[in-house]
């Protein structure tokens, strides 16, 4: 089963606390930040399915941040926490692109439904469109296009599924021995160092974007990094 990278940025350390501990045991992985500062430099390093944002923050308030999220990635679920239940607050939340808007208090099992209900809509739009900002390139999974500006460059079928993988996990170190198995069905010495030749590609692919670099993490694997 995928587990689900979230978003968390709540003021409010104990009810953040409490919050990530139970998503974590609802099977979430749960990143949990205390101002809308850091949830927008968390956000534009780590590659997450959901966002849940408090509304009242100091240093950046939950509309503002889910504004420069959305700037960022268009797509990416939204669901606000607030204490706030006046009627123009969650018009405006709903105006910034929100999928969904809890009051507080709420149950914590109505937030995992709230939450399973909105990150079934996104994959269901997801699948049907996986295209993915790398920098200055777009990378079109189902086509197998790898762009920059008016060039395009055809990728190989285990190309494109490498190149997913280090999307899918921007930022963070992709184990060779999870990529083997899922890409070239075993693990052996030779598709270890078939998995290097096609590092090597893909680096060659991207070299126009001096932010990007797929680095070598010794003996574990490797890590798509994009530089801000």
């Amino acid at each position: 089963m995928k587990k689900y990278k979230i978003l968390l940025v709540e003021d409010d350390i104990n009810l953040g606390n409490i919050l990530s501990e139970y998503l974590s045991l609802k099977k979430y992985e749960v990143e949990l930040y205390k101002n809308g500062e850091e949830g927008i430099e968390a956000f534009k390093k780590i590659k997450f399915n959901l966002c849940i944002l408090d509304v009242m923050m100091p240093r950046k308030d939950g509309f503002t941040l889910a504004k420069e999220i959305r700037a960022i990635n268009k797509n990416i679920p939204v669901i606000f926490l607030t204490a706030k239940s006046m009627l123009k607050d969650k018009i405006e939340g709903f105006n910034i692109g929100a999928d969904d808007y809890i009051t507080k208090p709420f149950n914590t099992e109505e937030l995992i439904l709230r939450i399973n209900a909105v990150l079934r809509r996104s994959i269901n739009l997801s699948n049907t469109d996986e295209v993915y900002q790398i920098g200055k390139y777009l990378f079109d999974y189902q086509k197998r296009l790898l762009s920059l500006k008016s060039n395009s460059v055809s990728l190989t079928s285990k190309e494109n599924e490498l190149l997913k993988l280090l999307c899918e996990n921007v930022n963070q170190t992709v184990e060779r021995e999870r990529a083997l198995p899922l890409i070239w069905r075993n693990d052996n010495y030779f598709t270890s160092r078939s998995m290097d030749v096609y590092i090597t590609k893909l680096r060659n692919y991207l070299k126009e974007d001096e932010s990007l670099e797929i680095v070598n993490v010794h003996g574990i694997g490797f890590k798509l990094v994009i530089n801000s």
